[in-house]
């Protein structure tokens, strides 16, 4: 697949192409390693994270932002990342369910990503994804994640610019918010700002976030009625220029991951489960024992495959 047929189909409302590809990254089909090899990813499309606690109007609010994104002409590649169903391992909440009112809009693409047990919030595939987006020609690349809290933080990792939102009732959080969120929150926004508490929790928060070295803006928004949704737009260049050294830590993070990913590739754990329950009849059965054991047996056997 070439970087150019693919970002001209995009730059046509064609998306099948870049859909299947998706998948291939997505299951670790053949060619999906020298696909990501052969990509030519732009760096300067900004990756938009968007996280927050259930309720908040993450995707209520991604509905507005790319409306006013698509105001313009520019194209957006979202994924959603959604929690995994125990039964069938695929995406449990759906993005078109959410999001009905962009699925069908030709400058706008739309795919869902199950979390398959990733306690971050983020499939071991997603740094991959998004970076297939950004080979394909889109101005703006948007990341929902399932929730947020100390172990959403995989998020920093990803994107240039991350937004946290939260709802004026949240501020007994203001207290949990010291404990991670600082680290990883560009924006915070107040969203359903028209609520009772609003202004109070939004002042709040913005003296809080005043105590860091760092100033991070605090946007009230009314995601159903786009209220705020033009001032949150004009921060994201803003934002993006003025921690220009995020990008080496980027970088670092996207190649930890894939070699953490290239690494897991050794282990299946279909087979981990039959050894076990093999080794579980042994009076003397020690899992840690085990464990060593098993990864050896592992890498011995890969490492005969490529002498």
């Amino acid at each position: 697949m070439a970087d150019s047929t693919l970002k001209e189909l995009v730059k046509n409302g064609d998306y099948k192409l870049l859909a299947r590809t998706l998948t291939r990254i997505e299951n670790d089909l053949e060619g999906s390693e020298q696909l990501m090899k052969n990509l030519k990813i732009d760096l300067a499309i900004p990756v938009i994270g968007i996280t927050g606690p259930p309720g908040a109007g993450k995707s209520t609010l991604i509905n507005s932002l790319v409306n006013r994104i698509t105001n313009e002409k520019k194209r957006v590649g979202i994924l959603v990342i959604d929690p995994t169903s125990p039964f069938t391992s695929g995406s449990l909440l759906g993005d078109r369910i959410r999001m009905s009112d962009q699925s069908t809009h030709s400058n706008v693409f739309i795919r869902s990503i199950a979390t398959r047990g990733s306690l971050g919030g983020l499939s071991a595939k997603t740094f991959e994804m998004v970076d297939v987006l950004r080979s394909a020609g889109f101005d703006y690349v948007l990341v929902e994640t399932v929730g947020v809290g100390q172990s959403e933080i995989e998020i920093a990792g990803l994107a240039d610019i991350t937004i946290v939102v939260l709802i004026p009732e949240a501020g007994d959080e203001v207290q949990h918010i010291k404990s991670g969120l600082m680290e990883i929150a560009d924006i915070f926004v107040v969203n359903k700002s028209d609520r009772e508490g609003a202004d109070t929790f939004a002042n709040s928060l913005t003296k809080l976030l005043n105590q860091s070295q760092t100033k991070i803006p605090v946007i009230k928004t009314i995601a159903t009625t786009s209220v705020g949704i033009d001032e949150l737009y004009n921060k994201f260049s803003v934002v993006q220029s003025a921690k220009p050294e995020k990008n080496i830590s980027l970088l670092t993070e996207k190649a930890w991951q894939t070699i953490q990913a290239r690494k897991m590739k050794l282990y299946n754990k279909e087979a981990l489960k039959k050894d076990i329950k093999k080794a579980i009849e042994s009076p003397d059965f020690n899992l840690y024992h085990f464990s060593e054991q098993w990864m050896s047996g592992k890498e011995n056997n890969i490492d005969k495959k490529v002498s």
